[in-house]
């Protein structure tokens, strides 16, 4: 006989697993099904599945568990609107949304088109499509070429191929109604990109709306520009045209592709999912895992926003975005093929993690951590700008909660990130708090691999990341690029030093805690491995390993450089302040040190490892490295990518330590079978300075430009000019206002790459009285006329 009591309890257990099939006695949690196959009226237990997140979702928050699991099957969701998490949907509850035993699962952001194509026969497939326009088109899952002028080129250096003439008046006559089209363009200094809507055609002259995208307004490179989506550059295989007004889609199919039985998919939503709770009720302990989140539209049109000084612009939104969360996590995911940002960590946000995901392909960042700038105190917007002392807000630290802290991205591969826009990283960190980002792999970018926007407010834990192939269609920036620009800093230097003389406190008002780089390997063939410029203050650097761009201090305070290992380069100081508090000890170096611009040396230059007694001794005359030594550092097995040092090797007796070098990068197996690893350079064996021509003419003393340090400290769009070094008072070029450290770009519009170019020139024009020249001066172009007679 079953007692009264046993009788109860096996009827609440039946009515728990009768409650969409959950709780059973081997589970603490709630579980929910989903499948394509399944119904919204059905149970939503494995047997009988619902069809839809938003009704799983729906069920939430009356579940009898705490903790909700949401399981999905495999297959590939069509998603119709936004999947939005909120704590008025959930409650309390703790929520997973996974794939069920590892199967595959995608959700999709785009529909995909049942069509009717028709065959012209100029090659043109047509086909009706109704519904919203789309800008992106993927056939059997790949994703295919929007009408474009120049064609593209997937060996092409920048945005797969540019031309000068891309808005020519003469390329502009062959467009009957380019209204809807696009052009992108590299910045003028090549600091990113813009982008611009075509609004109309007066004759051959094009109107366009944007380039809102860039906080460093200077216009378009004069020849890295394109265009697309415009019909009469619809002439390559694998490219496409929309038209809007007919809802007629035209592509021209690559060989061998039949379109009969091809699978069509196109762009519709700009977000997959957001996690978003409110300031006084966060939403909280949300997870998301391995899941396939692909297809987002472009998003290059959307309102932008500055992200303080820096040179970046944001669009508050991503195929994955979170706001106002606590212990919410991404984890095992694939985000691909997305027309934006991948993930966005916005405004207020605690102990959020992006964990062991595969990003790539993807049109901007991969992943932001990005405050409000309501949380800053007194924030300047611009390069340009600056709040006045006296208006200037003195208090520490933030003004609010609205910014990400205690935030990680870890184990994680990133790659062919900034397919669209140029101003675009792996990771992204502004206006934020103890952001720990670690064990990455990250390559193949437009601009910098992990890019800090400004000093506010430190605390970051940079570490075992492995980052390279950057800088790829950009300029003057670093595999690890941040910028300072906080309330200390003015863009005129003169300004500047009185600044921090008079008032040595404003430095740490926003850099209050230090952010730490230790124990990753930086390589970048186009700028710096690790770029601290204009102002970055407050960083601990150690046991680095840099391969190629070596190391830069620009403008800051208190950064510590030690134990890091440079190869094939230096240490590049650039206008540095008279009580910087600068450290760099106890590093390898294989370059003697480039300094530009640098009257005081830091606090402490000392114990490092040259390559020679040559490059010891230049560094000694400066007053710096009195215990320095040089010689052969004795890598242990550089062709492998082992550069800790033997036993006996002299570096040691400076203090160099050896630090790991097989920890970089992801740790997860199954990403790591995919990760690519950075070429390895061929070291130079001895010190080889270049040789820097230099000569007087006209009564001052100048030089050509040279390099990338060159190129970043004069803030130039590449490596070409002429320095000038002094304008004596008795020259006849002194009352002209050219002025010492300007940079001779152009002499009567024509450009000036050498010293060899400008004093031939001027020979050529000796018949006039005055010359105009265009020099660079504060990364301003700025017009002088030179008396030369």
């Amino acid at each position: 006989m079953t007692h009264p009591f046993q009788l109860v309890r096996n009827v609440i257990r039946c009515t728990l697993v009768g409650w969409l099939g959950f709780a059973t006695s081997g589970y603490a949690q709630t579980r929910i099904f989903v499948a394509p196959s399944g119904s919204d009226k059905q149970a939503g237990t494995l047997a009988s599945p619902l069809a839809t997140l938003d009704k799983a979702l729906a069920n939430v928050k009356t579940a009898p568990q705490n903790e909700v699991h949401i399981y999905l099957r495999n297959g590939v969701y069509y998603l119709p609107k936004t999947l939005r998490i909120t704590p008025q949907q959930i409650g309390n509850k703790t929520l997973l949304i996974s794939a069920y035993q590892r199967e595959q699962v995608e959700l999709n952001g785009g529909r995909k088109l049942a069509l009717r194509w028709q065959k012209s026969d100029n090659g043109i497939w047509t086909a009706n499509v109704a519904g919203e326009p789309f800008e992106q088109l993927y056939v059997n899952g790949k994703k295919q070429v929007l009408a474009r002028y120049p064609n593209y080129d997937s060996t092409a250096h920048v945005f797969n191929g540019t031309a000068a003439d891309a808005i020519s008046r003469t390329r502009a006559s062959r467009w009957k109604n380019p209204v809807g089209g696009y052009v992108h363009a590299i910045h003028r200094h090549e600091w990113g990109g813009f982008h611009y809507r075509i609004t109309g055609k007066t004759g051959d002259t094009l109107s366009y709306e944007g380039g809102w995208q860039n906080n460093r307004p200077m216009g378009m490179h004069k020849n890295q520009r394109f265009v697309e989506n415009i019909y009469e550059e619809l002439d390559a295989p694998g490219e496409w045209f929309y038209d809007k007004t007919t809802q007629t889609l035209s592509f021209i199919p690559p060989a061998g592709l039949d379109l009969n039985t091809a699978v069509v998919e196109v762009s519709r939503l700009k977000s997959l999912v957001e996690l978003v709770g409110a300031p006084e009720a966060p939403l909280r302990q949300v997870r998301i895992q391995g899941i396939r989140l692909t297809n987002t539209e472009r998003t290059f049109m959307e309102p932008y926003e500055p992200l303080l000084r820096s040179d970046w612009m944001l669009y508050r939104g991503a195929a994955v975005y979170l706001e106002n969360t606590e212990n919410c996590r991404i984890e095992s995911c694939e985000l691909t093929h997305l027309g934006g940002n991948a993930i966005l960590v916005s405004r207020y946000n605690r102990n959020a993690t992006v964990n062991g995901c595969h990003i790539h392909h993807v049109g901007a960042t991969a992943i932001g951590f990005v405050g409000d700038t309501s949380a800053v105190r007194s924030p300047a917007y611009r390069y340009e700008w600056f709040v006045p002392y006296a208006k200037m807000d003195l208090r520490p630290g933030p003004k609010n909660n609205r910014y990400p802290a205690n935030c990680t991205a870890s184990d994680n591969l990133i790659h062919h990130i900034g397919e669209i826009e140029k101003q675009a990283t792996g990771v992204e960190i502004s206006m934020a708090s103890d952001i720990t980002v670690r064990h990455n792999t990250i390559y193949q970018l437009p601009r910098a691999g992990i890019n800090i926007g400004d000093g506010t407010w430190g605390g970051h834990l940079i570490e075992f990341n492995d980052v390279f192939d950057t800088v790829l269609e950009t300029g003057d920036h670093g595999s690890f690029n941040s910028w300072g620009r906080d309330r200390f800093w003015h863009p005129n230097r003169k300004t500047m030093d009185s600044l921090v003389a008079a008032h040595p406190e404003l430095i740490k008002l926003d850099a209050q805690k230090p952010v730490v780089i230790r124990n990753n390997r930086f390589r970048c063939d186009h700028g710096w491995d690790i770029d601290l410029d204009d102002g970055s203050s407050n960083f601990l650097i150690s046991s680095n390993l840099l391969l190629n761009g070596g190391l830069k201090f620009r403008e800051g305070f208190y950064r510590t450089a030690e134990n890091n290992v440079i190869l094939n380069n230096s240490f590049h100081p650039h206008v540095w302040f008279k009580n910087s508090e600068d450290v760099f000890r106890k590093n390898i170096v294989m370059r003697g040190y480039f300094p530009i611009q640098v009257n005081y040396w830091g606090k402490e230059l000392d114990n490092n490892f040259f390559p020679d007694q040559t490059a010891l001794q230049k560094a000694q005359q400066n007053g710096t490295d009195a215990h320095s030594q040089f010689g052969d550092p004795q890598f242990t097995n550089p062709k492998q990518g082992d550069y800790s040092v033997e036993k006996g090797s002299p570096a040691l007796a400076v203090g160099f330590q050896n630090f790991p070098m097989n920890k970089f990068g992801v740790q997860k197996a199954s990403l790591r079978v995919l990760a690519r690893s950075p070429k390895l350079p061929e070291l130079i064996n001895s010190h080889k300075e270049s040789n820097v021509a230099e000569t007087t003419w006209l009564g001052i003393r100048i030089r050509n430009v040279q390099g990338p340090g060159d190129r970043s400290a004069f803030g130039l769009p590449d490596e070409k000019g002429v320095v000038v070094l002094n304008v004596p008072k008795e020259s006849k070029l002194a009352a002209s206002g050219l002025q010492k450290d300007d940079v001779i770009r152009s002499i009567n519009g024509t450009d000036v790459a050498t010293i060899t170019q400008l004093v031939s020139m001027q020979q050529q024009l000796h018949f006039m009285s005055t010359i105009p020249i265009r020099v660079m001066r504060n990364q301003r172009i700025v017009e002088v006329q030179l008396p030369v007679k």
